[in-house]
């Protein structure tokens, strides 16, 4: 028998469901025996099986970030180890310029033989707390290049015809702080690969290797029809959307370009980011890996979510990603942030599904994987520690409902939104003093966006540095279809009663902290969906009385007055809304061919000219950050240029902002200043 023939439906099902049953398997291993706090208490894991083309072929409630990407890893590995596997062999990697995402995920691929054939692998990708560089956790807002964020391992054979290399494990473990944690995860990783190998032996026992392989091939192919069939629904055409991610450059903000052009033809789709700003010394790069397993990661979850993921689904899509650039990095420019770029692919995504099928898709979600790295030596036992937090932000509102609040995301799978304190403050010198959803952080819509959590930590040791990667903290994540924004995501210390700023907030490496210094965490909030003064006045009340919306931004935003005996007033909520939406700052949109950007030292960015007098009128500054909001799509992020050229009641657009937009020449155009603040707006300038 071969590969080739068909099997039975119900054959097809119980082999798929018993590949996926070896990764639930893995999961639990790896659950059970690791060491780190990231890996056994946040679930900062993934495990997969792939075939020998290196194609994903199972998963299960694995973090999509891991195992999206790592076809690209396994591929790598196979062009290193092309005919010279062998039954024992195990490969370690985590360059991210093989395949990898960054340093910190540590990859084992596990290659498995049937009489001599190679015809699976298992692979565990773990995130190491810690994996050297320059600051403890390694993942440093400041990095200039990928060798101050940890040991970059290529693909090498850690473990050969079951022996481990010991020389390269000591080498690799003497590079990396707290080294038996690493040890301890690395074999926990191990001791899932091989409880893989073994349910994949008794699988090929009961129903013998062509039923295996075959059953493989058509769980692909009928994936590969399904998302076909999902994208042939979308009307044909070409959609545009734009986004930055953040730098600093000598502390002034500089917004880094990221325009996506998706082509729909058929049953195909091309996501295109030609024109994406040149790589740069910051970390705000990532792989192609990590970009096309964004793209995947977005049309799986809006187009396909109800089918296991594997690789089938990824076939009819194609990735444009030049070479050098933010979204494929090229050595030595740093990659840490690829959490970063993939939200931000994401959400180029979304901005651009808007136009297409806004009654899919969400407002964008948090915007940022926020990694905040507190390490020292603890009092208690005079060793080093490392400890890695998140605080998960809120998801975009979407057609059916609110989004939720401090929930992980579409691409992290099942990680734990909410570390326990237990475990952290018997771990680590370190107490949690509080825990909450912030008020008044989701972004106001028709159905709002999800909270931020907010979290501070007290540092009970004598010392500790501080590092944050993220982004997200001067353009937060955007609402659709006329809804606004969520707050940006934060973090700063309170000393002796004091609020220690950043300068560069999101982009933090090496700060100093000392005994009784709070950090404190606020995550980003998700956008929201539709426009908020056609909300339900009793689910904005009901927000009210839970603290998630203030009386002040019921009545701002939703148009909603709020009664001292918490009732709402409805004869006075129905005039407040008139007035807000008669109030609402338009221009009539004049045509223009020669696109509205302005170049800076790394980047362009959008600029939205505007006569002295519309400007005075509303309060607006040259610089400022605005949003250009369409009743029927995501806006445009762009910043205010006074110009007296321009006519008094109008704003130039040029033909991208109409497509994003769906506004043409004479049709009014809603502009919104970005910030809630000129205070807040103050690193948009």
């Amino acid at each position: 028998m071969s590969s080739a023939f068909e099997l039975d439906p119900i054959t097809l099902e119980v082999v798929t469901a018993g590949l996926i049953s070896i990764v639930r398997e893995m999961r639990a291993t790896v659950f059970h025996t690791a060491r780190s706090v990231a890996i056994y208490e946040a679930k900062d894991f993934s495990c997969g099986l792939f075939d020998a083309t290196s194609e994903v072929i199972a998963q299960s409630e694995d973090i999509g970030a891991h195992v999206v990407p790592l076809p690209w890893s396994v591929q790598s590995a196979m062009a290193e180890f092309a005919g010279d596997l062998a039954a024992g062999d195990v490969i370690l990697l985590n360059d991210p310029y093989r395949g990898g995402t960054h340093l910190n995920d540590v990859t084992l691929i596990y290659p498995v033989f049937e009489d001599g054939r190679l015809i699976l692998f298992p692979a565990v990708r773990e995130h190491w707390a810690d994996v050297g560089g320059m600051t403890p956790g390694s993942l440093s807002g400041r990095a200039t290049e990928i060798y101050q964020e940890g040991v970059r391992i290529p693909p090498i054979k850690i473990v050969e015809r079951g022996r481990v290399n010991a020389a390269a494990m000591t080498l690799i473990l003497a590079n990396m702080r707290v080294p038996d944690e690493r040890q301890g995860d690395f074999h926990a990783g191990l001791a899932a690969c091989k409880t893989a190998e073994r349910r994949i032996r008794e699988v090929v026992a009961r129903y013998g290797l062509p039923v295996l392989l075959a059953a493989i091939r058509q769980n692909l192919d009928r994936s590969e029809a399904r998302m076909r069939e999902k994208i042939a629904r979308l009307p044909d055409g070409a959609y545009v959307f734009e986004d930055y991610l953040e730098t600093f450059e000598d502390g002034r903000f500089e917004p880094l370009l990221l325009p996506l052009t998706l082509t729909i033809t058929g049953d195909q789709l091309v996501a295109d980011f030609t024109g994406a700003s040149p790589q740069v010394p910051v970390p705000v790069n990532s792989t192609l890996a990590v970009t096309a397993a964004s793209v995947f990661i977005a049309l799986k979850s809006v187009l396909d979510p109800d089918a296991p993921l594997n690789h089938g689904s990824f076939r009819p899509i194609r990735v444009i990603a030049p070479e050098g650039t933010i979204v494929n990095v090229k050595p030595p420019a740093p990659a840490g942030s690829h959490g970063e770029i993939r939200k931000r692919v994401i959400a180029v995504m979304t901005g651009a599904l808007s136009q297409v099928a806004p009654d899919l898709i969400a407002g964008d979600l948090f915007r940022t994987s926020f990694h905040n790295l507190v390490g020292g030596i603890h009092p208690r036992t005079g060793r080093q520690y490392v400890h890695y937090e998140w605080a998960s932000g809120g998801n975009g509102g979407f057609a059916e409902d609110d989004g939720p609040s401090a929930m992980a995301s579409i691409d992290w799978g099942d990680l734990n939104t909410v570390q326990p304190t237990e475990v952290l403050e018997s771990r680590f010198p370190l107490r949690i003093e509080s825990s909450a959803l912030a008020t008044n952080s989701a972004g106001d819509g028709r159905h709002r966006g999800g909270l931020a959590m907010r979290r501070e930590l007290r540092l009970c040791g004598p010392e500790a540095s501080y590092s944050v990667l993220a982004d997200g903290a001067v353009l937060p994540a955007f609402g659709i279809l006329g809804a606004w924004s969520g707050v940006p995501v934060g973090s700063h210390v309170v000393r002796q009663r004091r609020e220690v700023r950043f300068t560069t907030p999101g982009k933090v490496s090496g700060f100093r902290m000392i005994e009784g210094d709070v950090l404190v965490l606020q995550s980003a909030g998700g956008g929201g969906y539709g426009d908020p003064l056609e909300r339900d006045p009793e689910r904005v009340l009901g927000d009210v009385r839970e603290g998630y919306v203030s009386g002040e931004r019921a009545r701002e935003r939703y148009g909603v007055v709020v009664g001292d005996d918490l009732t709402v007033d409805r004869s006075a909520t129905g005039a407040l809304r008139a007035e807000l939406a008669a109030a609402r700052f338009t221009l009539e949109i004049v045509s223009v061919n020669e696109p509205l950007y302005r170049a800076g030292a790394v980047s362009r960015r959008r600029v939205c000219p505007m006569n002295p007098a519309d400007a005075r009128r509303n309060g607006f500054r040259a610089r400022d950050l605005v949003e250009l909001v369409a009743p029927r799509a995501a806006p445009l992020r762009a910043w205010v240029v006074v110009d007296r050229k321009i006519r008094p009641g109008s704003v130039p657009l040029d033909p991208i902002g109409q497509r994003v937009l769906g506004l043409g020449p004479g049709a009014r155009l809603h502009v919104r200043l970005m910030a809630d603040t000129r205070e807040g707006n103050r690193w948009r300038r």
